[in-house]
């Protein structure tokens, strides 16, 4: 008993200690937020009148997913600002002539095509300084130096190229063709690129929270992959050119169905390489040796979340997907190939939280699971336009 007969008071716990969000914001989160919303006003005013009521919604439902992932995640409060404001550099050289674009600042390095070009660059950059920074840290038995650093920024400049890329590449589209401006979305070569910037957005939040730099090599291994498919289909097939849309595509549910189906799709990839470093890690620990890698259950943790917002994200774009189906086709769902395997897709996951949360599985068999999740996923989105043909044969190779 402590003086005056009164019991100590337990420590609360934490997460009853936890704040609202609304909570925890201080004045620079308001700024940022006011920044957004002023670039979305700024766009309103000066591209409005290419926007009907739908567009308008989807504008400013953007901008609060900005603001919100700004909050979560505080290194997009300068990604996102500084990419408008290098796209709005190159749409002000442009001059409203696409054929401007012979202008040194265009040419090398702020046409949509230059940036995308950077973009695989530094793809290709990270993805070896990953790798020797781990072989450096695994020789020095440390978990970070200045290579793995490196990459971490290269990381961050592949994205951040990409991005304002794609922005550009917006504009273009109504400089060559101001009746057919679109959202740069609509093909295979476009998608590859929102990809390969969701993929390292994603990781590099991921890297930040968990502190694991080291599974950067296994990540960008992949995506390197990618690059060379988009370099080969890009030379191969002049894929990189701006072509009008085709009448399935002129509608405003692209705009919200293709970026939430490419978080879910992002997402599984990560998860893949995940399960690749897991398996490796318990081989190790299995073995009884030293593994310079994470340990196998923080690298699992990051897998499941990694699905989980996967999940979610695809679960939302299948659910748009039908939404836009049945005001296109008048139908919800056809079983055409695409829909069928990304139902595949979708069970594939749900199945693997089903046992992860509720059978209480661990381990090396989703480890596995996970890595074969991404040929099922590699399926859905390339294989079908490759083998396939259906209501969604508009993505062909």
């Amino acid at each position: 008993m402590t003086e005056n007969n009164q019991k100590p008071s337990l420590p609360q716990h934490e997460l009853l200690a936890k704040k609202t969000v609304f909570g925890t914001l201080k004045l620079s989160d308001w700024l940022f937020a006011a920044l957004i919303a002023a670039l979305a006003l700024f766009a309103q005013t000066h591209v409005g009148h290419h926007m009907d009521g739908y567009e308008t919604a989807i504008l400013w439902g953007s901008v609060l997913i900005a603001v919100f992932l700004g909050w979560l995640f505080k290194p997009l409060r300068i990604f996102m600002p500084l990419s408008a404001a290098l796209a709005y550099a190159a749409v002000a050289l442009y001059q409203g002539n696409i054929g401007n674009g012979s202008h040194f600042l265009l040419k090398f390095f702020l046409s949509s095509q230059s940036a995308v070009m950077w973009q695989c660059t530094f793809v290709f950059l990270a993805w070896f300084a990953y790798l020797v920074g781990l072989a450096l840290a695994v020789r020095k038995k440390s978990d970070s130096n200045i290579l793995l650093t490196m990459g971490t920024a290269f990381a961050w400049i592949s994205a951040f190229a990409g991005f304002t890329g794609l922005l550009v590449r917006w504009h273009e589209s109504y400089l060559i063709r101001p009746d057919a401006g679109h959202i740069p979305v609509s093909n295979l070569y476009e998608v590859f690129i929102l990809f390969l910037v969701i993929t390292a957005l994603m990781y590099l939040y991921y890297e930040a929270k968990f502190a694991m730099q080291k599974l950067g090599g296994f990540v960008f291994t992949f995506m390197a992959v990618v690059v060379c498919f988009v370099l080969w289909y890009s030379i191969s097939r002049d894929a990189h050119t701006i072509q009008p849309l085709i009448p399935a595509l002129q509608s405003w549910w692209m705009k919200v169905h293709v970026p939430a189906n490419f978080i879910g799709y992002g997402a599984f990839c990560i998860a893949a390489m995940l399960g690749v470093a897991e398996l490796w890690a318990i081989r190790k620990e299995t073995q009884g040796k030293a593994t310079w890698l994470p340990d196998s259950q923080a690298i699992e943790e990051v897998m499941y979340k990694a699905i989980a917002v996967g999940f979610l994200f695809f679960t939302v774009a299948t659910i748009l997907g039908a939404l836009w189906a049945a005001d296109a086709w008048g139908r919800y769902w056809s079983w055409d190939p695409k829909e069928t395997w990304a139902f595949i897709v979708w069970l594939n996951y749900s199945v693997w939280l089903h046992l992860r949360l509720v059978a209480g599985w661990r381990g090396k068999v989703l480890a596995w699971w996970a890595v074969v999740g991404l040929l099922i996923t590699a399926v859905a989105f390339l294989g079908v336009n490759m083998f396939m043909s259906g209501l969604h044969s508009y993505g062909t190779l």
